[in-house]
């Protein structure tokens, strides 16, 4: 029997939380221009299913990718790496 593909895991920061089982998460990423050697920043959004509306604005969390929950969501949060202050 053959096993399935790894999911993709990010982590990233909790930008809305006004929808309803639902937050958008920003996960920033940086790599080095092939031309110019220089560090680019970038940032991806993510709508990422909460099944208990638990993830805030500012918390840190870990999301997993995951079929296809509606026309934007892909991904659901899998823990909450740390709380906002």
């Amino acid at each position: 029997m053959t096993e399935r593909g790894t999911r993709k895991v990010r982590v990233g920061v909790v930008v809305s939380d006004a929808r309803d089982k639902t937050v958008t998460v920003e996960v920033p990423t940086s790599y080095k221009h092939p031309r110019y050697d220089k560090i680019v920043r970038r940032s991806t959004r993510f709508h990422a299913h909460d099944e208990h509306n638990e993830a805030k604005v500012g918390d840190t969390v870990r999301i997993v990718e995951t079929r296809p929950l509606s026309k934007t969501k892909r991904w659901r949060v899998a823990e909450i790496v740390e709380r906002a202050r």
